[in-house]
């Protein structure tokens, strides 16, 4: 159900925002929120942190929260205390979205039906109803058939029309989950006839592997497709996994170069599977880190979003800049 917008601040007491310009890519980006004037002097609180900007934790019209994660369920379980899954599940609970997205790798190694059932199930399990999951390469690995683990234990929930990618909406968003394992014309031609036939306002769009990441498997060119037809649509955000880090995007274009036109690029690999390196730092990425496990928690509304990276132990690790729908 969606939230009944509260009434919006007064421009008068509404706290002031300050922007600094990203060097590299000429973007403006907030840099913290005047809090208040006291003798003449300015109390300020530096963005990125949910607890310094109180206009994002107000209430906001069409508000919801979402959880999303990739590269998660490790072949154990929370008898381990090395075991990490069960503890990215731990927040998700607590955050309680209103549906959880995940970007593939959900069972490691194979991804088989009954791997599924033994580690996956035993944590991130209990949002199954309200997981939207695509595939990742590891389900792919299957020895019962491509897919086929992640297929019967996900059932209609990832195949909602028979295809292994859908859309969805929710408030003023439109949701496009993607299966990168297979992006040919395909699934490129039903992509840009969904998103022609989008009337929602704001557009995000999720799948396994990464056109852009600084980490070990690094940029993936199957992904360039599909991402143009996102761009040419003015999509806001696309999240990923497959390198398991955690890395955010300026605005970009599908070519690499910095474009207040194009989509946020959000990479959380980080929900459970053993964290990679970063080897080589891509432009417009803004901040990278690895060996911190956790979810993001995304903040929707309907002109706009952010999100908190929140780590195993409940504390931000990261929080983006605010950004409006185009």
């Amino acid at each position: 159900m969606t939230p009944t917008p509260r009434a919006a601040k007064s421009r008068s007491t509404r706290p002031a925002r300050l922007f600094l310009t990203n060097p590299r890519t000429g973007i403006p980006t907030a840099a913290g929120v005047v809090l208040a004037l006291v003798g003449g002097a300015v109390l300020w609180s530096p963005a990125g942190r949910a607890d310094a900007a109180p206009e994002r934790t107000a209430a906001k019209a069409g508000a919801f929260t979402v959880v999303a994660a990739g590269d998660i369920a490790e072949r154990c379980t929370a008898s381990s205390s090395s075991c990490v899954h069960p503890k990215t599940a731990a927040q998700v609970k607590k955050i309680d979205p209103a549906f959880v997205l995940t970007m593939g790798d959900n069972q490691y190694d194979d991804a088989r039906l009954k791997d599924f059932q033994k580690y996956y199930d035993t944590s991130w399990g209990a949002f199954k109803d309200k997981t939207r999951p695509v595939a990742g390469n590891h389900e792919t690995y299957d020895p019962a058939g491509k897919l086929a683990g992640y297929k019967s234990y996900f059932g209609s929930i990832a195949y909602p029309k028979g295809k292994s990618y859908y859309s969805f909406d929710h408030g003023n968003w439109h949701f496009v989950a993607l299966d990168s394992n297979s992006l040919d014309s395909t699934q490129t031609k039903w992509l840009k006839d969904d998103l022609a036939a989008n009337s929602k306002k704001c557009v995000a769009a999720y799948w396994h592997h990464p056109l852009f990441s600084s980490g070990e498997h690094g940029n993936q060119p199957v992904s360039r497709s599909v991402w143009k037809a996102l761009y040419d649509a003015k999509a806001e955000l696309v999240l990923n996994g497959h390198d398991h880090h955690y890395e955010r995007f300026a605005p970009q274009n599908p070519d690499g170069k910095a474009d207040p036109k194009g989509p946020v690029e959000l990479l959380a690999g980080m929900g459970g599977a053993n964290p990679y390196k970063i080897e080589e730092v891509q432009p417009n990425s803004e901040k990278r880190l690895t060996k911190t496990f956790g979810v993001v928690k995304l903040n929707f509304h309907d002109d706009g979003f952010s999100w908190d990276l929140v780590g195993t132990d409940g504390k931000t690790k990261d929080s983006s800049p605010s950004y409006q729908c185009h």
